[in-house]
């Protein structure tokens, strides 16, 4: 029996499940800080945390994203009561839940982030795993353009609290409100042909030219329509899509679109918003302002995230329309954008205030006492728990970040102070070792004093 336990030990991969990472602590550090970022700025903007269940019945997502993700993306199972669950792949089904159980007995609008643990069985390649994290962020039953042009903020606020620029990233933005009647009032064609249209936008600048008309001759929806997709399809800017909403006598589609890119302009973040004729986004989701978060980057050209407005996400609980706006902003591509444009702190080696060593064996009592009485003033201390040689101290400091090493050797003890040196400076200090053991109220407020001169010098 041994044996063969030991042979099944030994044939065990050391590697995470294909489409994974194992968080080594300078991954998880660095992603902790974008967290912490992402924390802060929905908190500037008063969204509070949510979060919910790991697990969901499989229902909730048929009902809400849709066959592909059901027969291709979850990872789903019967569980011991015989119900049929999944590993959430999407937290967008578990907010309208939540949404649908409180959001009658709240006071709007409502203002909700999360950072959830996602699952999805695809296939692992640049930016895209099967397990990430994603910052949510939505908002609803707020007046109408009023939270899109929230989000947007948000997400702008967000992205330039890292130090990024326009310089670095754009968003282009639509409104599937002006799509639909562009389809429907304009070229005049029904929901069959529309829902087919919407394919091929999302997809007219993934595929060749050709292709593109070939897909249009298959809908044979008549060359005088034929021609006006493709005068749509070629708007570079809100100023083309408002002359071609006159020029087709759109005016009224064309006045809402036009009042939220003044709000824009009014709260000077116009400068980071593109219109673009092919971002539609989910087609049986969002119903108003869609967008995109696009790096500007030549190596990384693709889109970070997306969102926008949807009216219908509760009616999949029989709840009457609730109008919302969100985005989702998955960490791996977040990550690959912030290093591209070396936004990113360098978390290579923890951060530690000090380090505390003993170079005889009498003084570890003191060592344990002062790195405690330290603790109590918020430093973040490292105690080496043995005996070590000043020579393997540095060396130890610069592996754990330490700002500052505390040296406690014989003549320390003897003499009852501590030598503390600033690994930045080079410059050593002396402080009282009584004075930095004596746990009493006044003396804590003179140690922390002192501390505090030590660490601006």
């Amino acid at each position: 029996m041994n044996m063969n336990k030991d042979k099944t030990s030994s044939s065990l991969s050391k590697q995470p499940y294909k489409g994974t990472r194992d968080l080594f602590p300078p991954l998880k550090r660095t992603q902790d800080y974008m967290f912490s970022k992402m924390r802060e700025v929905a908190h500037l903007f008063g969204y509070e945390p949510y979060d919910g269940p790991l697990l969901e019945e499989v229902e909730l997502y048929k009902a809400k994203s849709g066959e592909e993700l059901i027969n291709e993306q979850i990872y789903s199972f019967t569980d011991r009561g015989a119900r049929f669950v999944a590993i959430r792949p999407e937290m967008t089904p578990t907010l309208a839940r939540m949404v649908a159980q409180a959001h009658k007995e709240m006071s709007k609008p409502i203002r909700w982030y999360a950072i959830p643990n996602l699952m999805r069985y695809e296939k692992p390649q640049k930016g895209r795993l099967r397990e990430h994290w994603q910052f949510n962020v939505d908002i609803f039953g707020a007046p109408q353009l009023m939270g899109e042009l929230e989000i947007l903020e948000l997400a702008i606020v967000l992205l330039q609290s890292f130090g990024a620029s326009d310089n670095d990233f754009e968003i282009l933005l639509n409104d599937r409100q002006v799509v639909d009647d562009i389809f429907k009032k304009l070229l005049n064609l029904d929901s069959e042909i529309v829902h087919r249209l919407y394919k091929i936008v999302d997809k007219s600048q993934k595929v060749p030219k050709e292709t593109l008309d070939h897909m249009i001759a298959e809908l044979n929806i008549g060359s005088r329509e034929t021609e006006l997709f493709l005068d749509y399809l070629q708007i570079k800017s809100f100023e083309e899509l408002f002359l071609f909403l006159d020029k087709n006598n759109l005016q009224t589609t064309k006045n809402n679109l036009e009042k939220f890119s003044k709000l824009l302009k009014d709260i000077n973040i116009f400068k980071f918003i593109k219109y673009d004729p092919t971002i539609v986004r989910g087609l049986d989701y969002y119903t108003g302002i869609v967008f995109e978060i696009y790096d500007k980057h030549p190596d990384n050209r693709r889109a970070l995230c997306g969102g926008g407005s949807y009216a219908n996400l509760l009616q999949i609980f029989n709840e009457a329309p609730l109008p919302g706006v969100g985005f989702g902003l998955g960490d791996v591509t977040f990550k690959e954008f912030l290093s591209l444009h070396k936004l990113l702190p360098d978390f290579s080696k923890p951060e530690v205030d000090f380090l505390i060593s003993y170079q005889t064996s009498d003084g570890e009592k003191q060592a344990l006492q002062l790195a405690n009485s330290f603790r109590s003033l918020g430093l973040k201390v490292v105690c080496n728990l043995q005996v070590i040689k000043i020579a393997k101290c540095f060396p130890l400091a610069e592996r754990l970040g330490a700002k500052f090493v505390v040296l406690i050797g014989e003549d320390e003890i003897k003499n009852n102070f501590l030598v503390i040196k600033n690994l930045q400076t080079q410059e050593q200090h002396k402080l009282e070792l009584n004075l930095a053991l004596d746990s009493s109220n006044e003396n804590i407020k003179n140690l922390k004093t002192k501390i505090k001169e030590i660490c601006k010098k």
